[in-house]
């Protein structure tokens, strides 16, 4: 508790990367809490393979874990700075409270800290669809990326298939009637897995236009290669065996904003916070950075920029108090 940080930063994919990185190689002193096991279990970075819409990331076979970890093993054992960083591997925040200008940080283990400044980077994770009340089933596919979450890292292994969205509300619908406008799928269909469509005129026109199949009944199970990942289909009820080769699911995203709520940051309606320009939440020298942040991509290379953002800002401030001082 005696020692103070510059900057502590909390959260270990790709926004907390980029903002321990900055905050190190701007020469403020930077702890780094990447999470526990379960955390990152927990993780929209666990989980991605390879990353094909990004520009030099192809080689790894974890697409966001494998060039985080070199990163990091970089900077805290080669980079001239790295008396600056501390990494606390396997650790997360379980308590962050304000006592005064200084804010103070309690880990996993019971550990305190304190710290001027605070970069939350704790991210998002996709809603899993449950199959015969269990989201297991999933895995195997998702990992494979024959199911799949991210239009816009994704969308592309739709070309030529026969495509499924999985999902009920109007945000649904348009995924559906965007990937066929963009590719012209051979076969569009929707799984609203037991749900009541909720679908508004101008989404139902759409369905309409494409052609897009809405099966309502529950999905049963997964039919496919699950060594390989290989989709073939879901068994809905009443329908039997529907045949799909891609997946995507839109049942919205589980926000990891305990901790910025925990200190009285705004929230908007779908639980992301808001921050202005520079990630700076409406608490003094409390930044929000990656997917957590509202108003943003949720990207990598957004990640990146925002933390950016919020490194920089940070180190503007240190270096005009040190200047006026």
């Amino acid at each position: 508790m005696e020692k103070i940080y510059d900057v502590a930063v909390i959260g270990g994919g790709s926004a907390g990367v980029m903002a321990t990185l900055r905050s190190v190689l701007n020469n403020d002193e930077t702890i780094l809490f990447p999470g526990t096991g379960k955390d990152k279990k927990k993780s929209r970075a666990m989980w991605v393979t390879k990353v094909e819409n990004m520009p030099g990331h192809l080689e790894y076979k974890k697409g966001i874990e494998n060039p985080n970890r070199e990163q990091l093993d970089w900077l805290s054992k080669e980079s001239d700075l790295k008396e600056k960083f501390v990494w606390q591997k396997n650790r997360g925040i379980t308590e962050l409270k304000k006592e005064g200008s200084l804010f103070e940080l309690v880990d996993n283990k019971g550990d305190k800290y304190q710290a001027k400044y605070v970069i939350l980077c704790t991210g998002v994770m996709d809603v899993q669809p449950k199959i015969d009340g269990d989201i297991a089933p999933v895995f195997p596919y998702a990992n494979n990326q024959s199911i799949d979450y991210c239009l816009r890292c994704d969308g592309h292994h739709v070309y030529g298939k026969k495509t499924g969205i999985i999902g009920h509300t109007n945000g649904a619908g348009w995924v559906a009637a965007m990937l066929y406008e963009r590719y012209q799928t051979p076969e569009m269909k929707i799984f609203t897995h037991g749900e009541t469509p909720e679908f508004d005129d101008e989404v139902k026109g759409l369905i309409d236009k494409y052609g897009i199949e809405v099966y309502e009944g529950e999905i049963f199970s997964i039919h496919g290669d699950t060594k390989s990942g290989k989709l073939e289909g879901f068994e809905v009820e009443g329908e039997g065996i529907v045949e799909v080769e891609m997946s995507f699911v839109s049942l919205g995203m589980i926000v990891y904003n305990e901790l910025a709520k925990s200190l009285g940051a705004e929230v908007d309606e779908r639980g992301f916070v808001v921050t202005n320009n520079k990630g700076e939440t409406n608490i003094e020298n409390f930044y929000v950075a990656g997917d957590l942040r509202a108003g943003v991509k949720k990207q990598i290379y957004t990640a990146w920029d925002t933390a950016v953002d919020s490194a920089d800002d940070i180190n503007a401030k240190i270096r005009r108090g040190r200047r006026n001082a």
